[in-house]
């Protein structure tokens, strides 16, 4: 598997979350579409969605419902299309999707592995593969990044950190896509800034790869030490997504 091929993989995947054509993220100008969620998406979408913006920079491309779709265009002209996931810009989105119900909801930075870069980091401490079924005890409060409980059937390996048998630090990825991993790490607070968190994240990485599935890292622009660990690590961003969601969806997370 080549740089390329992962890429390709992944705009693949993109197109299916949205219903559009993986070529539309190559596109020299801004697109917009009508949104479908596809029947093989990745896992974790969950409707209503009222328009998904995903940009892999070179373009955005909107997918949105009929009722949304009139703004969507405005939006995507008016804007540099690396400008629509910025906070002045969104106000004017805000706007007028507020009147009908909707608001941006959720935005984040997605990496895939840099082959030419992803190595195995060293660890002062052990580390131990965990297969599926060696971590069903391990749904607590300290992993809540590394697994899921509410798809623990999605969870399919685990790498964990251990000082004389204490699990210090666990990196875990769940299948969101037929050829997609997702990866999400802890450390223990006590065990911070000791090069745990790459280490593990970038052998879990590897193990991904070599079960012949693509590793990807989600985050938020604002979360930087997640950031530095997945350009520590080698992952290295490749799509941005926003979604928006009815307001009474958010109203319910802020709670």
């Amino acid at each position: 598997m080549t740089n390329k091929e992962i890429l390709q993989i992944a705009m693949q995947q993109s197109a299916e979350d949205i219903g559009c054509n993986a070529s539309d993220f190559l596109a020299d100008d801004n697109r917009v579409v009508p949104f479908k969620l596809g029947e093989k998406s990745k896992n974790y979408y969950k409707l209503p969605i009222g328009c998904n913006f995903i940009s892999y920079g070179n373009n955005v491309v909107a997918a949105a419902t009929d009722e949304i779709s009139g703004i969507a265009k405005e939006y995507v002209s008016k804007f540099k299309f690396y400008h629509c996931f910025e906070t002045p810009n969104m106000r004017w989105l805000n706007e007028r999707l507020e009147p009908l119900g909707m608001t941006a909801c959720f935005m984040a930075e997605y990496y895939l592995p840099d082959l030419n870069i992803l190595t195995e980091l060293p660890c002062e401490y052990e580390l131990r593969i965990l297969e599926k079924g060696q971590f069903d005890d391990l749904y607590c409060p300290e992993w809540p990044n590394a697994l899921c409980s509410d798809r623990k059937h999605l969870d399919m390996l685990a790498v964990g950190a251990y000082d004389n048998g204490k699990l210090i630090g666990l990196a875990g990825c769940s299948a969101d896509a037929e050829k997609m991993w997702q990866i999400g790490v802890d450390v223990l607070p006590e065990y911070r800034r000791k090069g745990i968190a790459s280490a593990i994240t970038s052998k879990l990485a590897l193990e991904i790869l070599n079960r012949g599935k693509i590793p990807f890292y989600c985050t938020a622009w604002s979360n930087v030490r997640s950031v530095r660990n997945a350009i520590k690590c080698g992952l290295i961003p490749a799509w941005v997504e926003m979604t928006v969601k009815p307001v009474s969806v958010v109203e319910e997370m802020n709670v």
